[in-house]
């Protein structure tokens, strides 16, 4: 099996986690192929710009309301290195302990709607915010951060005393890195990335929101779990029925009457072992070629 293969069927037979570290993973390195493509022909100015237009969420509602899909593609999308492997390492360390007290599925609806909320936050903000005002037509977001960061935010509340060990720190439980995590995108709001502390802070939002509902008997993934199981099974490839069509009818006079007679023959043989043993010593395949010859004459 060949590497392509085993990376196909580490997809299909991976965990949520597994698969959401692949997207991710795999758009990453379609947008740097498509980089250097760019850049070998001599495209000028920035080769991955239309990418990053057309995928990111924009901050401007008019440009958003013409690009609806990227409220999702976006917490799909990175252009630099460093911030996808932090992303991605997030993702990892704490979708490990998430899985290890809730469901896939609940996972994936975390992902999802911290991305959402996310994007709420982020848009909400630069439309409100004074601060914004200038920059709020051309800025974008990217990145899965506010996704991951609803999956760390909610595992941290549901098991807050599950402790880990860090380099040069030792055993840290994670409630302490959570705390820590939103006090730092709160304090850095007012740097050049105040769309990514601001998206941050709604993922973070949202995971919290989530293990206070579920506590509660409330499960805030259902709808939009709902609505992936729809699109899967819409998008899922429908299987032809292939009807094949018989023509009992023989072609010619001589198959018409040999088929006829072969039929006849074997009547004959069931009515005389009738008429020596009776109808109980008829086999099942028998009883039913006898019954169907009897319907067909009335």
């Amino acid at each position: 099996m060949g590497i392509y293969d085993e990376i196909i069927q580490s997809f299909k037979k991976g965990t949520v986690l597994t698969k959401l570290i692949y997207v991710n993973i795999a758009v990453f390195v379609v947008i740097k192929f498509v980089q250097v493509l760019f850049f070998l022909s001599g495209y000028p100015g920035d080769e991955t710009e239309f990418i990053v237009d057309w995928l990111a969420i924009p901050a401007n509602i008019p440009s958003l309301l013409t690009k609806p899909w990227t409220i999702i593609t976006y917490m799909f999308l990175h252009v630099g290195f460093i911030h996808i492997l932090f992303n991605i390492l997030w993702l990892y360390w704490f979708g490990r302990i998430f899985l290890q007290y809730l469901s896939e599925r609940k996972m994936l609806g975390v992902y999802i709607l911290g991305g959402l909320a996310g994007a709420l936050f982020y848009i909400a903000s630069f439309n409100l915010f004074p601060a914004f005002e200038d920059v709020v037509l051309m800025s974008r977001a990217l990145g899965a951060s506010a996704a991951v960061l609803a999956i760390v935010i909610s595992i941290s509340v549901y098991v807050p005393e599950y402790t880990i060990y860090l380099l040069f720190l030792g055993p840290v439980r994670i409630k302490y890195i959570a705390v820590v995590i939103v006090i730092l995108d709160i304090l850095n709001i007012a740097s050049h990335n105040a769309g990514g502390h601001i998206a941050h802070l709604g993922g973070a939002f949202f995971g919290y929101m989530f293990i206070s509902q579920y506590r509660k008997g409330k499960d805030l993934t259902k709808g939009v779990l709902w609505a992936v199981d729809n699109l899967a099974t819409f998008l899922k490839p429908r299987k032809k029925i292939r009807v094949t069509y018989r023509n009992e009818t023989p072609k010619t006079d001589y198959e018409y009457n040999k088929q006829k007679a072969e039929k006849q023959k074997v009547i004959d043989n069931i009515l005389e072992k009738i008429s020596k043993s009776g109808y109980e010593s008829l086999t099942k395949e028998e009883k039913e070629i006898l019954f169907k010859m009897s319907s067909r004459n009335n």
